[in-house]
C-alpha cells in the first residue's frame, strides 16, 4: 500500500510510503525536514565531502509526490534547508525548479531550527513559525494536538531501518523527508516520551503500520 489512512485530531490523513504526509480536507501536502543543501553546508564547515545529490533526490520525490496528489499548498515543517546560508546558496537551477513545483499552488516554509531566519527571495512561498490550524501545525511538537517534524523517527523492521511516521494521542511526528538525514529510533526516551503508546508507520515500498510501546502480557 503506498499509504495508511489514519485519523487525528478529527482529521483524516494519509501517510504516504515516501515520508509525505497528505490532508485531503484541506488538498495540503505536507513533507518534513527537507534539510536541502546538506551536503554544501558540510562542505562549507569543513565536514565530511558527500556527492552534492541529495537536493535532487529529494525534490525527484517530492515532485512525485505533487504529481500524485496534486495538491493546493505544499507545507516544508521546517528544516527546509540544511541552514539559512544553504538556502541562499542553492544552485539556480534548484530555485528555477522548487518556483516551477510551486506553480499553481501554494508553499509555505515553516520555520525550524536549522533555518529560523527569512526565506530567500529567489524561493517560492513564505516563512511561517508555525500553522494554526486543528491541529497545529509546527515544526517541534509542543502542546497538542500537533503535526510536527524535527526527530527523524525511524524503526528497525526485519533489520533494516526504515524512517516512519509515530502517531502517538497528541502528536503525529512526521519522518524527515530529506536524503543525508540521519533517524532516531522511536524507542530512544526523547520520543517515548511524546508517545508512550501509538503507532508507528514505517516508510519504503509500502507504509507499514506496527504498533509501539504496548507491552505484550506475559503467560502464567
Amino acid at each position: 500500500m503506498i499509504h495508511h489512512d489514519l485519523h487525528f485530531a478529527g482529521q483524516r490523513f494519509q501517510a504516504r510510503a515516501s515520508g509525505a504526509l497528505f490532508w485531503p480536507a484541506r488538498r495540503w501536502l505536507i513533507l518534513s525536514d527537507l534539510h536541502l543543501g546538506k551536503s554544501e553546508r558540510m562542505a562549507r564547515r569543513g565536514g565530511a565531502l558527500l556527492p552534492p545529490y541529495e537536493t535532487q533526490e529529494t525534490l525527484d520525490r517530492a515532485a512525485s509526490e505533487i504529481e500524485a496528489t496534486d495538491p493546493a499548498a505544499i507545507v516544508s515543517l521546517g528544516d527546509g534547508f540544511d541552514d539559512d546560508a544553504a538556502g541562499r546558496a542553492l544552485p539556480d537551477d534548484i530555485c528555477a525548479r522548487l518556483q516551477a513545483m510551486a506553480q499553481g499552488r501554494d508553499w509555505i516554509w515553516v520555520q525550524g531550527n536549522h533555518d529560523p531566519g527569512p526565506i530567500c527571495p529567489r524561493l517560492p512561498g513564505a516563512a511561517v513559525a508555525q500553522i494554526d490550524a486543528v491541529p497545529a501545525l509546527r515544526h517541534e511538537a509542543a502542546n497538542g494536538p500537533d503535526i510536527s517534524g524535527h526527530y527523524h523517527p525511524c524503526i528497525r523492521l526485519g533489520g533494516t531501518r526504515r524512517r516512519c511516521f509515530l502517531l502517538g494521542d497528541t502528536h503525529l511526528i512526521l519522518p524527515a523527508f530529506g536524503a543525508y538525514t540521519g533517524g532516531l529510533p522511536v524507542e530512544d526516551p526523547a520520543l517515548r516520551a511524546l508517545v508512550p503508546k501509538g503507532i508507528a508507520i514505517a516508510c519504503g515500498s509500502r507504509a507499514l503500520p506496527v504498533p509501539v510501546g504496548h507491552r505484550t502480557r506475559r503467560r502464567a
